[in-house]
């Protein structure tokens, strides 16, 4: 081993605890920082490629062929911007029901509405349909089923009950729409006969233009093509970036926060691995000029110092690597299944890239100092000592000397201003891990309003089940054994019992159903209220709630699918009927991947669907004993058919993973930064150990020994703290709304402004227990000290 390797592996070994603070900041910095690039790169990777593979629509537009021909719906095909087009398609919504048997459904179960198109081939310019199994539909009484959706294979038999004469149609394949254009395929010839006689006539055009990376760029198409038609032709359109963001979601989640984390944990990594070469620097003064006595050029000096900072740096990098890597496989573990490829994973070059910026910006913080060792004077070196002047902070000392506190405390208050470089490092160390703690507890908080916020319904204590089938919502339920189903309890019935039950506060009915909706590919989950549910709202998000007939709520991502805002309508379809609903308000709400829609029963009965409540949501009075509440309303409600059961969400597997992350990277964070204090506080103890033994010498007992040492942390702690916090809470302030925006969905401000005064005066106090806790171990090892070994030292 060389000469300049030996000091390194050295100086190393002779710094353990400072080898470990860089190890670990590293570490964590590099974890965040691969999960966070990772994630970004990796969760859209398998729809992109896909994307590009399948010449996938960038906008998917349906017509109102009432209002628009076939010819003129060709026609938008030659509007500026549109690069390729494909269709017009002839677009049906119909609801099947199986004709044959299958391991997964029986004969004779309807299904949800699908989405049938009329389409001659699975290519064209536009949407190049992949098929999965099976074959095309070439002829009529075939039709081509969506991956992922209706479980069934080629060979089953659908019948449409609706359509003229109820058709019986084979399944001849499954095929990969990748950004969903349809839920079923069948021939030209074959959608103009499923079409009723003077029914309405629906077209599909698909859509690629020259530019559209932006949901501004895109909806700038979709109005050039909304003006080249009639008005009110254009019935709704769904954007690929509408579908990507649907389908990588709950991964995408996950970066905002994991970035700001990455960030925060290189930004300390620079500054904690400054703070130790710097200390490094000082603490060996004596020893640099020995080294370059014995030969040791300016260059050797500078890079032996950077080279004990990027040793264990690099340490750091290689076990962060590993980590992120390994925290990425289950979150990204499904993307990639969703287009019928191999689960996805952190590119090589994120790998590469994020380890090598670690490093040059480890190898930057080093410099600065290692720099300051080459230039320092062989004779200075070796001849000045550790001692630190006296000159600096007199006045300090003589106004703390001045304040009615023990004298201990006030040496400790004072000693910042003789040391005010290192002493400002110190507080920009606290300053990180109180930001974080800060910034972390309102992620929490974040978290925990959005799981128990969440769910529909979730706001009563007991949920009321009225029989009539639950599973899938509208649609028929099917039992082992093939059992029908019970009727329903008569709303009237189950009204009278929750009235004179004993404990009742509220109550109102829910029923749901599965119809088509404009600008919405397949079937969309309408729920549908009766009675009073003010109380009982998901959080509102812009708008209101619903307070009378042909009103709906839906949520920011059924708005974008559907290319709508607030106070626009929807038509709701079914079976050959329609029904118009204008949307009032947007709530936050991710049940039904959020693309549930919200009325009142009217519109079912609208629709000629059945709208008598199969639940009911309940709120019993304060201070009510539930098991007892349960018992007794089971039995008044057993004779009607009808049960009750306590109303229990079941919580979020991501949150609960994103609060696990949470947690991990904020005690990561703050052990950083505590590291970075201990370290600093023991640099500046050893240089004033001769003080030290002189005070000893004097009478101060080690107990006033561990309060000055604490003392002369504490109070750039508490600075340290009160200027953090404000910047922990604008830091959440900024990151929450993206990761409400990274899945699609805008966050409630109720859930965002999560901090209130107890608590901001609690994590004001974060700085002051980061710095003592940091300062505790260095003024034990003060107080230990004896008096005549710190006085002989120099």
């Amino acid at each position: 081993m060389s000469a300049l390797g030996k000091v390194v592996r050295a100086g190393i070994g002779r710094r353990r605890l400072q080898t470990a603070v860089m190890i670990l900041t590293t570490l964590m910095a590099v974890t965040a920082s691969v999960l966070a690039a990772g994630l970004l790169v990796a969760a859209r990777a398998p729809f992109d490629h896909a994307f590009a593979q399948q010449r996938g629509a960038h906008l998917t537009v349906q017509f109102d062929g009432t209002k628009v021909t076939g010819g003129q719906v060709g026609a938008t095909a030659r509007v500026s911007g549109v690069t390729a087009a494909s269709g017009p398609f002839r677009a049906l919504s119909l609801r099947p029901r199986t004709a044959s048997g299958s391991d997964a459904l029986p004969a004779g179960v309807d299904l949800p509405p699908l989405t049938v198109v009329g389409r001659a081939d699975a290519g064209g310019r536009v949407d190049g349909v992949r098929l999965v199994a099976g074959a095309w539909a070439t002829r009529p009484g075939q039709i081509v089923v969506a991956y992922g959706g209706v479980p069934v294979q080629p060979g089953a038999r659908l019948t449409f009950p609706s359509a003229p004469g109820a058709p019986t149609l084979t399944v001849v394949g499954v095929a990969l729409s990748v950004t969903g254009t349809a839920d079923a395929w069948v021939t030209p010839a074959q959608a103009e006969a499923l079409s009723a006689r003077g029914g309405p006539v629906s077209y599909e055009m698909l859509y690629r233009f020259r530019h559209a990376g932006t949901d501004a760029q895109i909806t700038a198409d979709r109005n050039a093509i909304a003006a080249a038609v009639p008005k009110g032709a254009l019935s709704g359109s769904r954007s690929y970036l509408a579908v990507r963001q649907q389908e990588t979601a709950n991964t995408m989640a996950f970066v905002p926060f994991l970035a700001a984390f990455g960030v925060l944990g290189l930004l300390l990594s620079v500054l904690v691995i400054g703070i130790v070469v710097s200390g490094a620097v000082g603490a060996a003064t004596r020893r640099i000029g020995i080294l370059k006595s014995l030969g040791f050029t300016p260059a050797q000096v500078v890079r032996a110092y950077v080279g004990q900072a990027l040793i264990p740096a690099g340490v750091g990098c290689a076990l962060g690597l590993v980590l992120g890597n390994l925290l990425a496989v289950p979150v990204l573990g499904e993307v990639g299944t969703a287009f019928g490829g191999p689960g996805a994973s952190v590119p090589v070059w994120i790998d590469v890239v994020v380890p090598g910026v670690a490093l040059a910006l480890v190898a930057g913080a080093a410099l600065v100092p290692a720099l300051r060792a080459g230039r320092l004077r062989t004779v200075e070196a070796i001849t000045v000592g550790r001692t630190p002047g006296t000159g600096r902070g007199r006045l300090a000392r003589r106004l703390a000397g001045r304040l009615p506190v023990p004298r201990a405390v006030g040496l400790g208050l004072a000693h910042p201003f003789a040391r005010p470089a290192r002493s400002a490092t110190t507080a920009a160390a606290v300053a990180f891990g109180a930001a974080t703690v800060t910034f972390g507890v309102g992620l929490a908080l974040t978290l925990g309003a959005v799981q128990s916020g969440r769910m529909l319904d979730s706001a009563g204590t007991v949920m009321v089940a009225a029989g009539g089938g639950q599973a899938p919502p509208g649609a028929q339920a099917v039992h082992a054994g093939g059992g029908p189903d019970a009727p329903k309890a008569a709303p009237a019935e189950v009204a009278a019992a929750l009235r004179a039950q004993h404990g009742t506060s509220r109550f109102y009915g829910i029923a749901q159903a599965e119809v088509g909706a404009s600008g919405i590919t397949g079937a969309t989950t309408v729920v549908a209220y009766q009675g009073d549910t003010a109380w009982a709202a998901p959080q509102m998000v812009s708008g209101r709630w619903l307070d009378g007939p042909g009103q709906a709520v839906v949520t920011t991502r059924f708005l974008k699918a559907a290319g709508i805002r607030v106070g626009d309508t929807v038509t709701l379809t079914e079976r050959g009927r329609r029904a118009s609903v204008r949307i009032v308000g947007e709530a936050f709400f991710t049940a039904g991947e959020g693309m549930e829609l919200l009325t009142r029963t009217s519109t079912l009965a609208a629709l000629g669907l059945d709208a008598t409540p199969g639940q009911y949501g309940v709120r019993t009075k304060p201070g009510t004993d539930l098991a007892r509440y349960l018992t007794s309303l089971n039995a008044a409600l057993r004779p009607v058919g009808a049960v009750a059961q306590a109303n229990t969400a079941q919580g979020s597997d991501v949150i609960v993973t994103m609060d696990a992350l949470v947690g991990t990277l904020t005690l990561m964070l703050v052990a950083v930064a505590g590291l970075g204090v201990l370290n600093t506080v023991v640099l500046d103890t050893r240089d004033r150990v001769h003080d030290l033994g002189v005070l000893k010498a004097l009478g101060m007992a080690p107990r006033q020994t561990v309060a000055m040492v604490v003392t002369s942390v504490a109070g750039i702690g508490l600075l340290a703290g009160a200027v953090a916090v404000p910047a922990g809470v604008a830091l959440h302030r900024y990151v929450t709304p993206l990761m409400g925006k990274a899945v699609g969905m805008t966050l409630p401000a109720s859930d965002i402004a999560v901090y209130h005064t107890p608590a901001l005066a609690a994590l004001a106090c974060g700085g002051l227990v980061i710095a003592v806790l940091g300062a505790l171990l260095p003024a034990g090892w003060a107080a230990r000290t004896d008096t005549a070994t710190a006085l002989r030292t120099e």
